[in-house]
């Protein structure tokens, strides 16, 4: 017989496996035409944004496109975040090319096998992490990785961008260093008219950004430099142009699944997938921190987990959210991630009309817009802020800005993490012992010890076997017959730890004293008390409630 407890579990479980079950059905006429409005605006932004994207990924501009609809869609139904809109983004795109650039040339038949199946990779790879419910490992991942990895594929990005803003041919493939003595080699080769472009589009992005900020200013920047580029060369044969797009639905795709495809592309397709869920969640917490609303990261896995699979059938790259696009999701107002959907919606009509329009935009002018993402993803205030602070944390950003512009970038992702980690126990495993005043110890120890013949510290981190070492050495210099430890910080205690007091105690001992501990939180009053250390609650007197003695 079903109970009531059992009768109220049942809706909830629908709703955990495809949470757009919770808010589907609160949708009014009000918030249906606030989404899409919101909705309308986002598939106009993402045009130049996904042509823009797909070139830095080394792709046909018409995958950026693509990576705007099935991966959208599912990320907004499955997903835990109701205003983040997910998609084609500046830092997977590098990414993405840096990761598959020694494997195959860029824009061929390889490539693109190549990077459905790394797609499908990272999908799996965040699913999988979502439904082990491990969405508290984004947080290995520190702020000033992002910001050091940010920071350097903002100068990737640049760099590969000014041949393009230059005029110039398509230079040797090569990483950040290679590319930029064939840059100089070739500064008497740089062509006015593309520059020209590119400045016009780049100042006239700012000047909508200032002055226009609701206007879809990328848009309306590449149809004026397509207007000028018209006009400087009518004929379509001194300045290069977008190649042709394809009017059409994302093509059906099949991803490469072979051994050796998977075991060529699995450390890449991790890094990737981490990178894509650390840009998610990021965002995420961002606008859940502004509108009030509660966030599941373990969703949020699944939802990202979900669209990089789906996407990589329907012929999209790697995908995550979108910080430009959530930012004006949010401000064109927003109610749900159906205005998400509706984007996508919107972006199918815009793509079958407008797609061989693109073929009129040139190159000089993606680049112009492309110089000014990479400048946006730079995080000068976090970069400003780490540097003053923080000399820990300025090293992790250094290390991780300077592995982006030498190493795969995925290794500079690991080497960041590592860093951080790193950082974390270097702390931990050297917790301060701070020398303290006797008049800082309980009441009752003060009454029977004297300032001359005792020691008071105080520990601040928790006694385990990485720490023992510094704790010990930091003890050692303390040589009067009683010592107090107060002990207020110790969080966690293990076997070595409880071997660290016992020879601390055996110390006091010899010298005619002994050892106190004071303000001993529970847990580790209980181990204490299951290692012998200590007499239990109810053997030791009650006037002394605060002092424990070995």
């Amino acid at each position: 017989m079903e109970t009531a407890t059992d009768v109220g579990r049942h809706p909830a479980r629908p709703k955990r496996w495809l949470p757009f079950l919770d808010w589907l059905p609160q949708q009014t006429s009000r918030s249906l035409r606030a989404d899409a409005v919101a909705g309308l605006t986002g598939a106009v932004l993402v045009v130049p944004q996904g042509v823009a994207y797909a070139l830095l990924a080394g792709l046909p501009p018409e995958y950026g496109l693509y990576t705007a609809i099935v991966p959208t869609v599912l990320a907004a139904l499955f997903g835990s975040s109701r205003q983040m809109v997910s998609g084609p983004t500046a830092a997977l795109s590098i990414a993405l090319f840096a990761t598959l650039q020694p494997f195959a040339e860029a824009g061929s038949g390889e490539f693109i096998a190549l990077v459905l199946t790394l797609t499908l990779l990272a999908g799996v790879f965040q699913l999988l992490l979502g439904l082990a419910r491990l969405g508290v490992l984004v947080d290995l991942v520190s702020h000033s990785v992002v910001t050091g990895f940010t920071a350097g594929a903002a100068l990737i990005i640049a760099t590969s961008q000014l041949p393009h803003a230059l005029g110039l041919p398509p230079l040797a493939s090569g990483g950040f260093i290679d590319l930029w003595p064939q840059l100089f080699a070739r500064v008497g080769d740089i062509r006015p008219d593309a520059v020209l472009i590119a400045a016009t589009t780049l100042t006239l992005c700012l000047a909508f950004q200032r002055w226009l900020p609701r206007w879809p200013g990328m848009l309306l920047s590449l149809v004026a430099a397509s207007l000028l580029a018209a006009w400087l060369d009518p004929t379509h044969s001194e300045i290069l142009r977008i190649a042709e797009v394809p009017a059409g639905l994302p093509p059906l795709a099949l991803p490469d699944v072979s051994t050796d495809t998977l075991r060529l592309l699995t450390p890449g397709a991790i890094a990737l997938g981490l990178l894509g869920l650390v840009e998610a969640a990021a965002i995420a917490r961002a606008f859940a921190a502004r509108s009030g609303e509660r966030l599941n990261s373990n969703q949020e896995f699944i939802g990202q987990g979900l669209s990089n699979i789906g996407g990589a059938c329907f012929s999209a790259y790697v995908s995550s959210g979108s910080f430009t696009r959530s930012g004006l999701n949010a401000s064109a107002g927003a109610r749900s991630p159906l205005a998400a959907v509706l984007s996508a919606a919107f972006l199918i009509p815009i793509l079958l009309v407008a797609a061989p329009l693109l073929h009129h935009v040139p190159m000089s002018a993606m680049a112009g817009l492309l110089l000014l993402v990479a400048a946006k993803l730079v995080d000068r205030n976090s970069i400003r802020e780490t540097l003053k602070i923080s000399r820990s944390e300025t090293a992790i950003l250094l290390i991780t800005f300077f592995s982006t512009l030498l190493l795969a970038l995925e290794f500079a992702i690991y080497f960041g993490v590592l860093a951080s980690l790193v950082v974390y126990l270097r702390r931990t495993t050297r917790p301060p012992v701070v020398v303290c005043a006797l008049s800082q110890a309980p009441a009752e120890l003060q009454q029977t010890l004297t300032e001359p013949g005792c020691s008071v510290v105080r520990i601040d981190g928790s006694l385990f076997f990485g720490a023992c070492e510094s704790v010990a050495r930091q003890l050692e210099s303390h040589d009067r017959p009683n010592l107090v430890v107060l002990a207020a910080g110790i969080n966690f205690i293990d076997l070595s730890g409880i071997h660290l007091l016992q020879h601390q105690a055996r110390r006091c001992r010899a010298r005619g004293g002994r050892l106190y501990l004071a303000g001993t939180k529970p847990d580790v009053l209980a181990c204490l008390q299951r290692a012998g250390l200590v007499a239990d609650e109810n053997d030791r007197p009650h006037h002394k409630p605060m002092a424990i003695t070995i």
